[in-house]
């Protein structure tokens, strides 16, 4: 492998402010790493949208990435996973890391009883991709899954304190709770950033898997694997490509990151790859 290969920056994809939390684990576990993230906030949220979209969407934002000559490709959303994942590993020559994966290892090195509950948007639950990947490593998991699609927008509009976000947590969770679980898969990467308020509703006896932890260590494994990681010493760059800019993004974004955090807009038809 060339060395100025390894230099190449890692791109990571989703659809709004939730992929930045695989954002901030990469840069834990990789500070030398340089990171181009595309943000497709014109388009979220993703989960509701057919497969057909979602595919579209995720393929556009893979030949983006790619433009920007990236050695690998993450994607920081768990629809897109569960949708398009394996389809776009069939077509770019590149390492394609997906967060279904990651969650499920991590969800059957966990679990105790083999009861494992999950949340995530309509299509990643509807996709049953979870179950899949988590029977496929354990058979004899079972897998309770439970869309809470209005989780996001919550997140998105930073309501993460709120009094009626725990309310609607505790709306959703409680029947989960029924099933016995003892581990609860994060199945969406806007879910981490509601951590906190999940952990005084199910309690401390259940274990969470955070999918952006885990898809950090799959990616820096992978690199080591594949020999390109950066040589560099020097603390890696960050940059921000949105299709979209909300007003409050970039402050939300540099409070989750602890960083200053600007980015640049991809308008419409100004490139062909991503619209």
């Amino acid at each position: 492998m060339e060395d100025s290969f390894k230099d190449w920056p890692i791109g990571v994809f989703d659809s709004g402010i939730g992929g930045l939390t695989v954002v901030r684990e990469l840069l834990q576990v990789m500070p030398h790493e340089d990171i181009i993230y595309f943000g497709d906030t014109a388009r979220l949220p993703y989960g509701s949208k057919s497969n057909k979209l979602i595919m579209r969407y995720s393929i556009e934002n893979s030949i983006f990435l790619n433009s920007k000559n990236v050695k690998m490709i993450v994607i920081a959303c768990n629809t897109s996973s569960a949708v398009s994942c394996d389809y776009l590993r069939s077509f770019i020559k590149l390492p394609v890391i997906g967060v279904i994966e990651c969650g499920a290892l991590g969800a059957v090195r966990t679990t105790k009883n083999k009861n494992v509950g999950v949340i995530g948007t309509r299509s990643t639950v509807n996709s049953s991709a979870y179950t899949k990947a988590i029977n496929n490593l354990d058979p004899e998991i079972r897998v309770w899954g439970l869309a809470t699609p209005l989780l996001v927008h919550l997140v998105e509009e930073n309501w993460v304190e709120k009094p009626v976000t725990r309310a609607i947590l505790e709306e959703y969770l409680n029947p989960l709770l029924k099933n016995g679980i003892d581990t609860l898969i994060l199945g969406c990467t806007h879910y981490p950033l509601l951590k906190e308020q999940i952990r005084t509703i199910i309690g401390n006896d259940i274990s969470l898997v955070d999918s952006s932890q885990e898809v950090a260590l799959l990616v820096l494994n992978t690199l080591k694997i594949q020999n390109i990681l950066s040589p560099g010493k020097e603390k890696g760059k960050l940059e921000v490509f949105l299709s979209d800019m909300h007003p409050e993004y970039l402050k939300w974004a540099s409070q989750l990151l602890r960083q200053d955090i600007s980015a640049t807009l991809v308008e419409p038809g100004e490139t062909a790859s991503v619209f």
